[in-house]
């Protein structure tokens, strides 16, 4: 009856679809405990959408934790001599350069040393080095979304990339399911305006990249196919009906495009990090569109399948209908992945 409770909200703001999550651990157990989506009209006004998307969630706690993406956003696999932690800290300041496409004064940035060594045909690593993620934001883009969220009482605990979110998502659900997180995966993720890959091997990401491209563009293609609205192909690319096949038909340059870039990602990181990436696994609503999961894996010659972040977390009853969560579910990686961090609050 008193077991310790504590709880982290995870806000998506996306460019058009807002999402939250809440978290809560009820003794050992993460539970879901508040939901919440809202979608911004072109045009419309953020603010209003954040405070609604707050206020329709009925969370517990004003805590949270928020995410970056987009061109904003830099991040660097990098090799450096073996060094201690604070040493690294240090020393990442002077590559700054090398590395990001603006002022280093303009960003603030962050960096995490990798247990996998740079790699060298024929040993376990190159010695003396190691490897390194850096990751930078600009500091008017960070500034501005945290500004948005206290404006409506939010306290921001932590700041995330949306690619890392969706790691920690999927580490998460395995840790919730008692799966292993040892095998090579990559992790694909397909928002409105861009797509997230992130590649994990051995529980640690070796690889992460966005692609500007997502449901939009497939959105727009439908549209454009079938010489309709924007409105009623997004709403025919959600429910097709007997229509899928027009649809699957619409989205297939969008498809290709999208496919290929996944495919050259997948093939790059193989072979610097000597490793085979068997499996795919897809969230957002966007690829469970026709065709598109069969599409990704006839491309690429891999096994890809959609995947559910909810898959073994309790939901708090009245949160999200039963029904729904499947369909919801894929589309909630980013929000998990920021509220899983409530296990380390």
């Amino acid at each position: 009856m008193f077991r310790k409770q504590k709880s982290i909200v995870g806000l998506d703001l996306g460019s058009q679809v807002l999402k939250a999550v809440e978290i809560t651990l009820q003794g050992e157990e993460a539970v879901l405990t508040g939901f919440a989506r809202v979608e911004v009209p072109s045009g419309g006004d953020r603010n209003a959408a954040i405070a609604q998307l707050l206020s329709e969630g009925k969370f517990s706690t004003k805590n949270a934790v928020l995410s970056v993406a987009g061109q904003s956003v830099v991040v660097r696999y990098i090799s450096m001599l073996e060094m201690s932690d604070a040493e690294l800290r240090q020393a990442i300041h002077y590559e700054l350069d090398k590395y990001l496409p603006f002022d280093k004064d303009d960003v603030v940035m962050d960096c995490q040393r990798l247990k996998r060594r740079p790699q060298k045909s024929g040993d376990g690593g190159v010695q003396g080095q190691i490897n390194v993620v850096l990751a930078a934001c600009r500091l008017a883009a960070l500034q501005q979304m945290l500004k948005d969220v206290q404006n409506q009482g939010v306290n921001p605990v932590a700041v995330d990339l949306d690619a890392f979110a969706i790691a920690n998502a999927w580490e998460f659900a395995a840790l919730t399911l008692g799966q292993s997180t040892d095998r090579p995966i990559a992790l694909v993720d397909v928002g409105a305006s861009r797509t997230q890959i992130n590649v994990l091997a051995h529980g640690e990401t070796c690889f992460s990249r966005e692609i500007g491209q997502g449901g939009a563009d497939m959105t727009q293609a439908i549209a454009r196919r079938l010489g309709m609205e924007v409105a009623e192909a997004e709403a025919l690319k959600r429910s097709p009906g007997e229509r899928a096949f027009e649809v699957a038909r619409a989205i297939v340059p969008v498809l290709e495009d999208m496919v290929s870039e996944i495919g050259l990602s997948l093939e790059f990181v193989e072979n610097r990090e000597e490793l085979a990436v068997e499996e795919v696994l897809v969230s957002g609503g966007a690829l469970l569109a026709p065709g598109a999961i069969e599409f990704l894996a006839q491309s690429t010659g891999r096994t890809v399948r959609p995947w559910n972040p909810l898959s073994g977390l309790r939901i708090q009853e009245g949160r999200i209908p039963p029904e729904e969560v499947d369909q919801i579910g894929p589309s909630l990686a980013v929000a998990v992945g920021l509220a899983s961090r409530v296990r380390a609050a």
